[in-house]
């Protein structure tokens, strides 16, 4: 039980009552060969923490079940535990006092650092996101995030959400159409965050607890590196700009419902549906295209772009998906 916070000591004495219950509580040293000090301290804090308690008409000492025994121990562990949490992720003070140490050189982190290396830009990513402790705003213009970009964000996600770090982001309508995109979205709603769509936004920002912000050095390329804000008139205007971007934005359980489906399902044209019928019921790409009347180049263009609509990772599953959204 010591992961409960139960010593030794204490365990064996709550042991002793569910073995012996009714012990007198002056024997119960004797009993467990132990101390008679060691004995009261226990006795003590197992009945502060309500594991035994007194009869008032006997005045012998008596055990609680085990099972409410182990939630009560339970229910305390894990508010110490949050409590413990709580403490270190306010741990900023200490940050500021040890950057305080490296004098002349802690200003350079005041103004704007210019990142060039894209390996330096995910790692300093990552940092500020593993230490936010208040608020992540995010605008970020994809189409689609690949298996290994979520797999990447969600530990990071989920942690500063179960943190209670507030995270707001605006993503691209055309986002919604990629199903593992859709459904990573909406797992992080489900678990706090606010998510918006835009139909059409270019801006690329990052601001993390209104004191750092992350933006491209060239929009059109973002190779080319990125600015790195700290605590000046550019932040503030960089998320006067993320508030613009957010109040023009839609909310995304108003364009996908609960179930995760479009509210405006997407719709496949003719040829789509021919093309669907085709998966299933020609084995090559030169048969489909000439059953099409199209070229093979055109007709596995055709079904590349429904896989990414359905979010299918194999034309198989393209198939699978299909028939369950009624398009063949």
């Amino acid at each position: 039980m010591s992961v409960l916070g139960i010593s030794a000591e204490e365990e064996e004495t709550y042991r002793h009552f569910l073995r012996h219950p009714g012990t007198p509580a002056d024997d119960i040293h004797l009993r467990i060969h132990t101390d008679q000090d060691t004995v009261r301290r226990c006795l003590d804090r197992l009945l502060e923490l309500g594991l035994l308690r007194h009869e008032p008409d006997s005045g012998s000492v008596v055990p609680a079940d085990p099972e409410t025994a182990v939630t009560l121990l339970t229910d305390l562990r894990l508010r110490e535990l949050y409590e413990e949490l709580q403490r270190v992720t306010r741990s900023r003070h200490i940050v500021d006092a040890l950057l305080a140490e490296q004098g002349p050189r802690a200003a350079a982190q005041q103004g704007v650092e210019q990142l060039g290396d894209l390996r330096r830009i995910r790692s300093r990513i990552d940092d500020l996101a593993f230490f936010a402790r208040d608020e992540i705003l995010s605008v970020e213009p994809y189409t689609e995030l690949s298996p290994a970009n979520i797999d990447h964000a969600r530990p990071l996600d989920m942690r500063c959400l179960r943190r209670g770090v507030r995270i707001r982001s605006v993503v691209l309508r055309k986002a919604l159409d990629h199903r593992p995109t859709r459904d990573y979205l909406r797992e992080l709603v489900s678990h706090g965050a606010e998510v918006r769509v835009a139909e059409d936004v270019s801006e690329r920002i990052l601001v993390y607890d209104r004191r750092t912000a992350l933006v491209p050095l060239d929009p059109a390329d973002t190779s080319r590196g990125a600015l790195l804000a700290h605590e000046s008139g550019l932040v503030a205007n960089i998320i006067a700009l993320f508030d613009k971007i957010w109040d023009q934005a839609e909310d995304l359980l108003s364009v996908v419902g609960e179930d995760g489906r479009d509210r405006e399902e997407y719709v496949p044209s003719g040829v789509e549906r021919r093309v669907l019928d085709l998966m299933v019921s020609v084995g090559k790409d030169e048969v489909g295209a000439r059953e099409l009347g199209v070229s093979v180049r055109t007709y596995r263009r055709h079904v590349a772009d429904l896989m990414r609509v359905l979010g299918a990772a194999s034309r198989a599953q393209a198939a699978l998906l299909a028939r369950e959204r009624g398009w063949i």
